[in-house]
């Protein structure tokens, strides 16, 4: 079997990809061990925003709003308690972008939903380009391409697995994870660190709970109690919830206790799944070799406050993805490829720190036993907590800054002073100024300027797609297929040879 391009794990991430290779008009193959997707571990559980505009990007959007549990006008709170039951000490609202629908700023709001269901929609979307029950054992790189070896990961008797084929591709994607078999290919390795203290992830079914709670909708409840600090947040709204309970080490945990302490009261609940984890700020310290490249957990592990774990993924596929459809459909050079590490790598860079500063001050940081008080005790030290929460947690909470704002200046396929999310516009009600971008290039603006014409003899010469996307009255701007700007001004001489990665070979590092 030969592809273009093989994917290495089908995880969000890597599905991602593959439906940006669908998008942009090139084969793939993703390999997945996992016949179905798991419930009981949700994992993420906030889409942000960006990743949103990308899923509308390729007609996905909606359809994960609509099967998703909790709409996305249900609520943009995280509220801070005692305890579940108990009584409410501040609460932050307009969290994760989830307050965005119909903003100026963004084409999409943000979602709670479970990573599990956004597996789901992407692997529709993909459809046979998966192939479940195989995972990637080994690969062999040369010049023409990489030689894949797999090995069946079907059926429950061990001895019963171990089926091998091969598989010819001109380019591999890694995105099988932490223990990436195609990270240790490349001879990459993570650098970082990890954090000591421990958590414990309980799924769980209660009954009523929601009924007897006195807070209202929120996506986070954080409980400070110092007995036991965590936080909890509803999957739907039937009876199915999930919590953190940190500080907990894996050995002698009792996940009904657990949950409990965390509602303030013996309530009735159902253990459905526990799953006990540390915080990693691990960065891959290359990204790729000539045909083999990282993406998502394979290249960079965050700690998850503040919902940037898999979003950061999205990108990766999305910049990765473009460029190896440009490469194959030859109108870039390969020497492009080398220029995703340059403009992922910062920004994953970024993205593990800001989660990092948001992990340092948790519901345990947060508790004080007076809030386990009497009310005359708990109304003197309130407003203290209270005013810690907003000064230690707003940027958790808060990041459209980095979610909405990351930029590739720098990169040596932008221009000076480009490299920026196209600013989003809504051209009328419903319709945005991404939805009238195309699939490959496109020129926005006044298109009577000479710099259009210009452009568009550029991309004839080059057999590059460009799409006019015409506003009068408006300077012009280059905008590649990952909708960030490549070049905005009057002159554009070279602009979109620039863009590819025509010329001079295209450092791999900053």
């Amino acid at each position: 079997m030969d592809v273009p391009v093989l994917v290495a794990g089908g995880g969000p991430v890597g599905l991602a990809v593959a439906v940006e290779l669908a998008y942009q008009g090139v084969r793939c193959l993703v390999v997945e061990p996992r016949e179905e997707v798991s419930w009981l571990r949700p994992r993420a559980k906030t889409t942000s925003a960006r990743s949103m505009e990308l899923l509308r990007r390729w007609g996905l959007a909606e359809r994960v709003r609509e099967r998703a549990p909790l709409a996305v006008g249900w609520s943009d709170q995280a509220v801070f308690v005692s305890s579940l039951l108990g009584r409410e000490i501040t609460r932050i609202g307009g969290c994760f972008g989830l307050d965005l629908a119909g903003s100026e700023l963004a084409a999409e709001p943000g979602q709670q939903v479970p990573q599990p269901l956004v597996e789901e929609v992407l692997r529709e979307a993909v459809g046979d380009a998966l192939l479940t029950g195989w995972q990637v054992a080994g690969l062999r790189e040369d010049a023409d391409g990489v030689s894949v070896r797999l090995v069946s990961a079907r059926g429950e008797d061990r001895s019963a697995r171990g089926e091998e084929r091969e598989v010819r591709a001109r380019y591999v994607v890694g995105c099988d994870g932490p223990r990436s078999v195609t990270r240790e290919a490349i001879g990459a390795r993570y650098e970082g660190r990890q954090d000591a203290r421990p958590n414990f992830n309980i799924v769980f079914r209660a009954p009523g709970l929601a009924e007897r709670m006195p807070h209202g909708p929120a996506v986070h409840y954080w409980v400070l109690n110092p007995a036991q600090p965590g936080i909890v947040g509803r999957l739907d709204l039937a009876d199915t919830w999930w919590c953190i309970a940190q500080g907990v080490p894996a050995a002698g945990a009792d996940p009904t206790r657990l949950v409990r302490n965390l509602a303030g009261a013996d309530i009735e609940a159902e253990i459905l799944a526990t799953d006990p984890w540390t915080a990693r700020m691990l960065l891959a310290d290359r990204y790729g070799s000539e045909r083999v490249f990282l993406a998502g957990d394979a290249a960079h592990q965050n700690p998850p406050y503040g919902g940037h774990g898999f979003n950061t993924g999205i990108g990766d596929a999305v910049n990765l993805g473009w460029k190896l459809a440009a490469v194959l459909h030859g109108w870039a050079p390969a020497t492009l490829l080398a220029t995703y590490e340059t403009e992922r790598r910062p920004v994953a860079a970024d993205t593990i720190e800001a989660a990092a500063a948001n992990m340092a001050t948790l519901a345990p940081e947060l508790a004080d036993p007076a809030l386990m008080g009497e009310e005359a005790e708990f109304e003197r030290v309130r407003p203290a907590v209270a005013q810690a929460v907003r000064r230690t947690k707003d940027s958790e909470f808060h990041s459209l800054d980095l979610v909405l704002g990351y930029t590739y200046e720098g990169s040596p396929i932008v221009a000076d002073g480009a490299g920026e999310r196209l600013p989003h516009r809504w051209l009328a009600p419903g319709v945005s100024l991404y939805d009238r971008l195309g699939r490959g290039f496109s020129v926005v603006g006044d298109q009577r300027l000479p710099g259009a014409a210009a452009l568009a003899e550029q991309a004839r010469e080059l057999g590059v797609p460009l799409r006019a996307v015409d506003l009068p009255g408006t300077p012009l701007t280059l905008v590649r297929p990952d909708q960030h700007v490549a070049w905005r001004g009057e002159h554009p001489d070279g602009a979109l040879r620039r863009a590819l990665g025509h010329g001079p070979a295209v450092s791999s590092r900053p």
